[in-house]
């Protein structure tokens, strides 16, 4: 576990030839060898142990994250390869919390991991997890804005598609301030500007009450978008620019 943890392929090797050694035992949060050196990116190890036939590559560890997940989480693409040549990978299996390898890649902004796994057939690019977060929403929100394009340029994706909260990207990217992803959103033709989440807030009154000046400039110059709609408390994106000291935008 530790050798693979670390990348030592020499001493993996010296050890997977004891006879004694189970090359697959996991620890205490059900982790295994390659789990730990797929997580850490040591593609030699990982290739070393998937030549085993008693490793198994797509053993879950506790909260069901795989190796693959993990390497997907982590942006190592050369593991990601690695593990998606086997048959017995299931390249879109979720985590406890209903993430998959593609929603942890995008969350995390790992753009070549999204195109490889955007490469197969049998990965779902909207899965949403347990809170009806999708990997572009979770893209969206962390302002990653070349996995967005790449997220964008589907047919299979929904740029509406809310969370839990009625939240649909455009929102999510707005309330944070990533400027570059809201214009990405908007290019599409399907994007509502003023949509409200399940609060009666709208991306404006998002930008507004977080104070991104930028992303204000560029709702307010989208004929949809009412400046003055207010949430289900009766306050405005006005109303909380004036309570912020904002000045006149």
């Amino acid at each position: 576990m530790w050798a693979a943890c670390n990348g030592h392929e020499g001493v993996v090797k010296i050890l997977l030839g004891q006879g004694d050694v189970n090359p697959d035992m996991p620890d205490g949060y059900g982790q295994t060898p390659l789990s730990q050196a797929a997580r850490n990116g040591h593609k030699g190890v990982v290739k070393i142990l998937l030549g085993r036939d008693d490793v198994n590559p797509d053993r879950p560890d506790e909260y069901d994250k795989t190796p693959l997940l993990l390497a997907a989480c982590k942006g190592h693409e050369g593991v990601a390869k690695l593990l998606l040549g086997r048959d017995d990978v299931n390249p879109d299996k979720p985590d406890k919390c209903g993430r998959t390898p593609l929603w942890w890649a995008a969350r995390n902004g790992h753009e070549g991991v999204v195109e490889i796994l955007l490469g197969r057939d049998d990965v779902n690019p909207d899965k949403p997890d347990e809170y009806c977060q999708t990997p572009l929403l979770r893209a969206a929100r962390n302002g990653h804005e070349g996995v967005v394009k790449i997220l964008l340029g589907r047919g299979d994706v929904n740029p509406n598609k809310p969370d839990g909260y009625g939240r649909a990207p455009l929102c999510c990217a707005a309330c944070r301030g990533h400027g570059g992803v809201v214009k990405a959103l908007l290019r599409q033709n399907h994007v509502n500007p003023d949509k409200p989440d399940d609060d009666g807030r709208t991306p404006l009154w998002w930008a507004s009450q977080k104070g991104h000046k930028g992303v204000v400039k560029i709702l307010l110059g989208q004929d949809e978008v009412n400046p003055d709609k207010p949430d289900e408390d009766g306050r405005t994106p006005l109303w909380w620019a004036a309570k912020k000291g904002q000045g006149e935008w």
